[in-house]
């Protein structure tokens, strides 16, 4: 495929993309068998690093800004633009196309990824995308989570001879470590997607999202720098870990986002702040009534006076 014949994709996630004709109508599982390979011998090798949208998990920013010497916001400034992620109102961010329209981390159409053992987890996934399906609404119901094949037009890596299970596959391309590394922030956005839009976000948790999902310079800072940890519960220990790996304290922030978000007990907020919180608000109720009684009250007198005033114009 030439350069001008480019294909619209949106590997968002884990190799999604937005066309549902290129999904194949199968669910496989770890065992099923899927025939493909992609290596620069095959004619459209690069392709798919072209007018592709790659939302970034913080796990990605993690390993990418570590593979580049860069800070987080350094990272994000260069590489990255926001965007939101679909279907959840959540703030996010992709990586920046170049002018051309293609990924920056592409070296050449020939040589590839000039990042690749370090690569984003959509390009690991991609062709094969998983899903996880509530068959009720109850959130305690276990999920079926499947796998599915998005097979493009332009992709010639399926007429190669190469057969893998869907497990393999994923061991060879390194999934499941970004799985794991993954979990707690899918969930928590699985979460809200299942809330739909009648739950409406305050501006301040997806700013709290938004920092926790891809500067943890800036959230380490939140919590060792503000008044975070005179309000929370957080143990000796794990504060100590967080104060220097990154890994552990991008864990700590899907808990704390959940805590936040959801009302889990992850991260808990400490009794007397909790009840300083509960008299505050009694005292906020006990004005709000205070004050409206005293509005109906002069109304009345209001209504009383021009009641008055209209019988002593009229004589009556």
């Amino acid at each position: 495929m030439s350069d001008t014949a480019k294909p619209s994709q949106d590997k968002s996630f884990f190799g999604f993309d937005k066309n549902p004709s290129n999904i194949l109508p199968t669910k496989y599982t770890l065992d099923s068998k899927i025939k493909f390979r992609c290596h620069p011998g095959v004619p459209c090798f690069t392709q798919c690093c072209r007018d592709i949208k790659i939302v970034l998990t913080p796990y990605d920013i993690l390993t990418l800004r570590r593979r580049l010497n860069m800070t987080a916001a350094e990272f994000l400034h260069v590489y990255t633009e926001p965007t939101y992620l679909q279907k959840v109102d959540f703030p996010g961010v992709i990586i920046k196309l170049n002018e051309q329209g293609i990924c920056p981390f592409l070296k050449s159409a020939a040589e590839g990824c000039n990042i690749y053992t370090d690569r984003p987890t959509a390009c690991r996934y991609y062709p094969v995308g998983m899903a996880h399906f509530h068959e009720g609404a109850q959130e305690e119901q276990t999920a079926e989570e499947f796998y599915f094949v998005v097979k493009e037009p332009h992709c010639k890596g399926f007429e190669e001879d190469k057969t893998w299970t869907i497990r393999d596959w994923r061991a060879d391309q390194g999934v499941d470590l970004r799985d794991r590394m993954n979990k707690g922030w899918m969930e928590i956005v699985m979460r809200r997607k299942s809330f739909g839009f009648q739950a409406t976000l305050s501006e301040q948790a997806k700013r709290m999202f938004f920092m926790t999902s891809t500067d943890l310079d800036q959230f380490r800072k939140f919590i060792f720098e503000s008044s975070f940890l005179d309000s929370y519960e957080v143990d000796a220990e794990i504060l100590e870990r967080i104060r220097t790996d990154d890994v552990e304290l991008m864990l700590f922030s899907f808990k704390l986002l959940a805590a936040m978000l959801f009302g889990t007990n992850d991260v808990k907020v400490k009794e007397e702040k909790l009840k300083a919180k509960i008299e505050e608000i009694k005292k906020k109720q006990e004005v709000s009534a205070k004050t409206m009684e005293e509005k109906a009250d002069a109304d009345m007198r209001d209504i009383l006076a021009e009641r008055e005033r209209i019988r002593q114009e009229t004589g009556k």
